[in-house]
């Protein structure tokens, strides 16, 4: 039986060789005993680069949360916050809920420039699918000063609608002073 993978290899190989070379190698090869597997190197490899990379672009973020941390003395345990959430966007907004910083991952699930969000509510990111219930209840545990997650109705700068799942921390010194957003398209 002719393995399509050996055939292939072997037509490599064969262009390179004199044909009474290529069929003395042919009768020398007990085919029958090869497996057939699939080039999984290059997969591996992207995979375990892909992590790396998703790693350092976290660890910078969460360097860039700690300076802010920093700056305005929160006495939050960011590192574990980090640790216990699984994000794509961050959303920073101050006491008023105007955001002050958002991650490149913002950027890449709205479709909003991080300059256009910027000294703005997230409330911009609702639309006609955003649930009024669901809007209230989020108003009701920011007034809490609770941290809470919810799914909410987000909308994208095409229109798109999505869902999106917000877990909010509130930070604080002495009080509250700023809120952080850790958002996930879900669904």
């Amino acid at each position: 039986m002719k393995n399509p993978f050996y055939m292939n290899c072997l037509d490599i190989y064969a262009t390179q060789s004199q044909a009474s070379e290529l069929s003395r190698f042919q009768n020398a090869m007990d085919i029958s005993k090869l497996r057939v597997m699939p080039l999984l190197s290059w997969d591996i490899f992207m995979s375990y680069y892909n992590d790396k990379i998703g790693q350092a672009v976290k660890q910078l973020e969460l360097a860039q949360v700690l300076s802010f941390a920093h700056k305005f003395k929160w006495k939050n345990d960011l590192k574990a916050a980090f640790k216990a959430r699984d994000y794509e966007a961050l959303i920073i907004t101050d006491k008023r809920q105007n955001i002050i910083w958002v991650n490149n991952g913002f950027t890449e699930m709205t479709g909003y420039s991080k300059t256009f969000a910027l000294n703005k509510t997230p409330r911009f990111l609702q639309g006609e699918k955003t649930s009024l219930r669901i809007k209230n209840r989020i108003r009701e545990k920011i007034a809490k000063g609770e941290p809470f997650k919810e799914i909410i109705v987000n909308h994208k700068k095409d229109g798109t609608a999505y869902k999106c799942e917000v877990q909010v921390l509130p930070l604080y010194n002495t009080s509250t002073t700023h809120y952080i957003a850790f958002e996930r398209k879900v669904g």
